[in-house]
C-alpha cells in the first residue's frame, strides 16, 4: 500500500511541479520574450495567457476523464503533449509558433492537478485530504520558485530556449514513468480501499452517464461559491505572481530584475508554505471557512501598498510579498470544500469545476491588465508610470475583494462529506 501510494503521489506531484513552472515562467523572462517577439504589454499578456485559455477550457473535461478513465491514462497523454509543446515554445522562431507551443503546454499540464486530487482522494484517508492537498500545493510551488529567481539566473548562463527544450524532455520522461508505475486506486493494485481499511463500507461507485453526473455537480448550489473564491482570490494571485509583479517592481520601485524575482520567489515560497500549513491546520481544527475568510481578508489588504506605489524599505517590501503569499493560500481550501459537498465518486468533476474559476480568472486578467496599462500609457510605450500601474493593479485589487465576498457563502463542511446531510 505504501509503495503504490507514494509512487503515485510523487510522480503525479512531479508533473504538477512542472505545470507550475510553466505557469509563471513568463514573469522571469518577460523582457526576453518582448525582445524575441517584439510584443506590446497586451500581446505579452496574451502570450502568457494562452496557457491559461486551454488550461481553463480543459478543467471540466479533465474532471470527467479522471472520474471515468482514471488519472493514469490522461496523465500519460498530458505529459507527452506538454513535452512536445515545451520544445516547440523553446524552438519558436515566430510569435505564432510560441503561442502554439504554449497552448500545447497548457493542454498537457491541465490534467495534472485534478488527477493529483483524485489520487489523493483514492490513496489517502478522507481526514488527510486537505493536508495532502496542501502538501501538493507546497510541492507544486517549488516549480513556481524555480521559474522565478533561479530561472532569471539560468537565462544568464544559457538561453531561455534551452531551458524550455529541457523541460519538454522531462515531461516525456514523467509520462513514461506514470504509465509504467501509477495505479488509479488501491483496487487496481489488488488492495482494499482506504475506507475498507477503516472497517467502513466503500463509497458508492459512479453510476449513470458522465453528463448526468456533471449536471448533478453543476446544479449543486454549494459547489459554486468555491468557484468564485478561486476566480477572485486565486486568479488575481496567479496573474500578479505569474506575469506582472516583476515588471511592476522594476518600473515603479526601481529594482533590477534579480531583486524583483527574489520578491516573487518569496511570494511563491510564502504561498507554498501557507498552502501546506492551511491544509494541515484545517484538518486538525475540523474547520474550513474561518481560515479561508481570515486569510482572504489579509490578502485583500496586501494590495493596498502596491496601489499606493510609494517607495518602501527593501525589508518591508520583501516581508509584504511573503505575507501576501501566505494569505493567498486561503483559497486552496476551496477544493476540499467542493469535494465534501458532492458525492465522493464525482470528486474529479467537483474539484475541476471549482478549479476552472481560478484559471478562467487568469486567462482574463493577464491580458486585461496589459490592456489597461497600454491604454493608460499611450500607444507604443513599453514602460509604465505609477499612475498606469495604479490602474492596472487596481483592477486586480477589486477582483480580489470580490473573491473575498464570495467566501462568505462557502458552506462549512467540518472536514467531512456532507452531500447527503
Amino acid at each position: 500500500m505504501r509503495r503504490h501510494r507514494w509512487t503515485a503521489f510523487i510522480l503525479v506531484a512531479a508533473a504538477f511541479i512542472l505545470s507550475f513552472f510553466h505557469r509563471v515562467a513568463p514573469a522571469a523572462i518577460a523582457g526576453e520574450l518582448q525582445t524575441a517577439f517584439q510584443t506590446t504589454g497586451a500581446t505579452l499578456g496574451a502570450l502568457a495567457a494562452t496557457y491559461f485559455y486551454v488550461y481553463t477550457v480543459m478543467q471540466i473535461p479533465t474532471g470527467v476523464l479522471v472520474d471515468t478513465l482514471g488519472p493514469r491514462r490522461i496523465l500519460t497523454l498530458g505529459g507527452v503533449v506538454a513535452g512536445v509543446g515545451s520544445m516547440m515554445f523553446g524552438l519558436a522562431d515566430s510569435f505564432a509558433m510560441a503561442a502554439a507551443g504554449r497552448t500545447l503546454v497548457g493542454f498537457g499540464v491541465s490534467f495534472a492537478f485534478i488527477s493529483l486530487l483524485k489520487v489523493n482522494a483514492a490513496w489517502f484517508y478522507e481526514r488527510e485530504f486537505a493536508t495532502l492537498t496542501g502538501l501538493s500545493m507546497f510541492m507544486g510551488n517549488l516549480g513556481s520558485v524555480l521559474s522565478a529567481a533561479p530561472l532569471a539566473w539560468l537565462v544568464t548562463v544559457t538561453s531561455w530556449r534551452n531551458v524550455f527544450v529541457a523541460a519538454g524532455g522531462l515531461s516525456l520522461a514523467l509520462a513514461l514513468l506514470t504509465w509504467w508505475l501509477v495505479r488509479d486506486h488501491p483496487g487496481a493494485a489488488g488492495l482494499p480501499s482506504m475506507r475498507e481499511l477503516e472497517g467502513k463500507a466503500a463509497h458508492a461507485p459512479r453510476e449513470g452517464h458522465w453528463l448526468a453526473n456533471l449536471g448533478q455537480v453543476a446544479r449543486n448550489r454549494l459547489t459554486w461559491p468555491g468557484f468564485w473564491v478561486f476566480f477572485g482570490l486565486g486568479g488575481t494571485f496567479l496573474t500578479f505572481a505569474g506575469l506582472w509583479a516583476v515588471p511592476y517592481l522594476i518600473q515603479v520601485h526601481g529594482m533590477d530584475r534579480n531583486l524583483a524575482t527574489y520578491h516573487t520567489s518569496l511570494l511563491l515560497i510564502g504561498f507554498a508554505v501557507g498552502s501546506f500549513a492551511v491544509g494541515t491546520l484545517s484538518d486538525r481544527l475540523g474547520h474550513r471557512k474561518p481560515l479561508m475568510l481570515t486569510l482572504g481578508a489579509v490578502y485583500v489588504l496586501c494590495w493596498l501598498p502596491w496601489l499606493m506605489a510609494e517607495p518602501m524599505p527593501r525589508v518591508l517590501s520583501l516581508a509584504l510579498f511573503g505575507v501576501m503569499g501566505v494569505a493567498a493560500a486561503g483559497f486552496t481550501l476551496t477544493w476540499a470544500c467542493a469535494k465534501e459537498v458532492n458525492p465522493p465518486a464525482l470528486s474529479g468533476m467537483a474539484t475541476s469545476l471549482v478549479n476552472t474559476g481560478g484559471f478562467l480568472g487568469v486567462a482574463i486578467y493577464q491580458p486585461l491588465v496589459g490592456w489597461v496599462l497600454d491604454a493608460s500609457a499611450g500607444p507604443g510605450l513599453r514602460v509604465y508610470g505609477k499612475d498606469d500601474w495604479r490602474l492596472g493593479l487596481g483592477v486586480l485589487a477589486l477582483l480580489a475583494l470580490a473573491g473575498f465576498a464570495a467566501a462568505l457563502f462557502v458552506r462549512e463542511t467540518h472536514c467531512r462529506n456532507i452531500c447527503h446531510d
